[in-house]
């Protein structure tokens, strides 16, 4: 009897060895196998990722043709692109009608990615003549006794535009000439805005409504603002987003800023107001 079961114990510890042994077989094997099914999952990943970039890129070509995209890539955020367009970033889904105009912030990282996409989108140095500007075709608003001044090129549409208008309500002791430039692909309600405006008896209170209390002018019919002077002066100088601000002395300033900022940035290179010859009619 004992002999029967020693017997049993030796032949369950056989079938035992030679089923790990045909385990460790596997196991050998194991290893290859998943870095193949690996490489093969990281492989249909990265074309499923360039097939969603490309539908992006031919959804915002086919919804904005006249917009000049140089730059469409994907973020950390999953199904959420980043697009350039000039200076502007924006976000955008793979369907390309929502954009998200803002900053994108890794919490966990604490970067701002938005800056650094910002910061390569600009040009090293941008300065424009200031004596150059057909301030006639602009918007004029004196603030206190105006000595300095600012060009500031906005839509009507624009939120970071109303942003800025905001701040620059609190800065004194500015002469401000707002040039009208509807970004229509992006706000195709902002040039009958624009138009009502430049068409007010009163440009800059209508413009300070507008901007700050939402206050639509009410449409004056065969008249409009001068959009064919503007927005090739826009084209002409690089400035393809809003706002676009330029100081008296060249320096120029893309985005919105804080009053304290703008103050100190005007003060920077401040050149008293002097007419250039044309005008700056309100």
């Amino acid at each position: 009897m004992r002999h029967l079961k020693m017997k049993s114990i030796l032949t369950n510890l056989l079938v035992l060895y030679f089923a790990s042994g045909a385990a460790l077989a596997q196991e050998a094997v194991d290893p290859q196998s998943q870095i193949d099914a690996i490489a093969k999952a990281g492989g249909a990943q990265r074309a499923a990722h360039q097939a969603e970039l490309a539908a992006v890129q031919k959804n915002l070509r086919l919804m904005y043709p006249k917009t000049r995209f140089e730059k469409i890539s994907p973020t950390p955020v999953p199904g959420i692109y980043e697009v350039v367009m000039g200076r502007n970033v924006a976000f955008v889904e793979e369907s390309g009608r929502y954009f998200i105009f803002g900053r994108l912030f890794d919490m966990e990282q604490q970067q701002d990615i938005t800056s650094e996409s910002q910061a390569a989108a600009q040009p090293a140095s941008t300065k424009v003549n200031f004596s150059i500007l057909p301030l006639d075709q602009a918007i004029k608003s004196v603030r206190g006794n105006g000595r300095r001044a600012l060009a500031v090129f906005s839509d009507p549409d624009c939120p970071y535009c109303k942003k800025l208008e905001q701040e620059l309500g609190k800065v004194e002791d500015v002469t401000i000439y707002t040039f009208l430039m509807p970004l229509d692909q992006l706000h195709p309600e902002a040039r009958a805005k624009a138009d009502a405006v430049w068409c007010s008896k009163d440009r800059s209170a209508a413009w300070s409504a507008l901007m700050l209390e939402g206050k639509v002018p009410r449409k004056v019919k065969g008249c409009g603002a001068p959009h064919n002077v503007v927005l090739p002066l826009a084209k002409k100088l690089g400035i393809n987003g809003t706002p676009f601000l330029i100081a008296s002395d060249g320096r120029t300033m893309p985005g919105a800023a804080p009053a304290a900022r703008l103050s100190a940035w005007l003060d920077a290179g401040a050149k008293p107001v002097t007419s250039n010859g044309k005008g700056g009619a309100q």
